[in-house]
């Protein structure tokens, strides 16, 4: 059986991927796929996490959970996604920088069904807005304790995500920029539940309801109206034109207040971010969704 783990990370799909599976659920179970909500799994996972301490659950472990989580006896694949898989919002920045743990979380997760194939799903997006963004929903002690005496300019990503592909070798493991999600959610939902490019998706313009608004999207059915059979450039083309022309007003900008961020700092973390994209886009062993 194919597990997968949507990972987040923090302050990105949220549960966006699990609405939008669970639009298609009908057509993903007749298919042989199981979209695990968190109620399912919430305390088994980590009990079970906390038990093996990273060590590979035995044959008879495995299927004890896979009973109490599983809507169907035997699908071919299990989604499961839930913003805690990356723990609390304070794990986002640790002593080495971002997310320290997540090639030990992933491959403790891995650990829960070693006798499965097992894969992972996350999103990455630039440092300086997924601060921004942690710091208001993060209890722990404000900001100086979140970023652990991490300077801004040490927040990579190409660190956690090569840890990630080191503690999961010969795992499927796909990424994408969260800034990208609008155009490239269609693609996005369909990987995830193993939905053919030609199939029904209900739910894959989530992301563009939210930025566009009522008459945002009656602009966009009316530019997709003229069209008939679309290539996935295509589409993406009338997506941007239609999100440049007609995004909410400040739908697409955020603001940075964090306490030493200059605008010179914002953009030096934002180029050192393309970098690591580039790197990570051409990693071995990822598969990158690109815009």
């Amino acid at each position: 059986m194919q597990m997968v783990f949507h990972l987040g990370v923090h302050c990105t799909d949220g549960d966006r991927l699990l609405k939008t599976l669970l639009n298609n659920r009908d057509r993903l179970m007749r298919h042989g796929t199981d979209i695990v909500t968190p109620n399912r799994h919430r305390g088994l996972f980590e009990e079970a996490l906390m038990s093996l301490k990273g060590g590979r659950a035995t044959p008879e472990m495995q299927q004890i959970m896979l009973d109490a989580v599983l809507h169907s006896d035997a699908p071919d694949r299990a989604v499961f996604s839930t913003p805690s898989f990356m723990g609390a919002p304070g794990r986002v920045v640790g002593q080495t920088g971002l997310y320290p743990q997540m090639g030990a979380r992933a491959a403790a997760l891995a650990n829960l069904f070693p006798d499965h194939e097992v894969e992972f799903f996350l999103a990455i997006r630039n440092p300086a807005t997924l601060i921004a963004e942690v710091l208001p929903i993060f209890t722990g002690g404000g900001y100086p304790v979140l970023m652990q005496g991490r300077h801004p300019l040490e927040l990579r990503w190409r660190d956690p995500i090569q840890a990630l592909l080191r503690a999961v070798p010969g795992r499927r493991v796909v990424i994408w920029c969260h800034e990208d999600v609008p155009l490239i959610w269609p693609e996005i939902a369909r990987l995830a539940g193993n939905i053919p490019p030609d199939a029904p998706l209900a739910g894959g313009t989530m992301y563009l309801e939210e930025i566009l608004g009522p008459e945002g999207m009656a602009r966009l059915r009316e530019a997709l109206s003229a069209q008939d059979r679309l290539t996935v450039a295509q589409r993406r083309a009338i997506w941007s034109e239609v999100i440049q022309n007609h995004a909410l007003p400040a739908a697409l900008d955020q603001v940075i207040d964090l306490p030493g961020w200059t605008q010179e700092v914002v953009d030096r973390v934002t180029e050192l971010y393309r970098a690591d994209v580039a790197e990570i886009a051409v990693l071995p062993g990822v598969e990158f969704v690109l815009a």
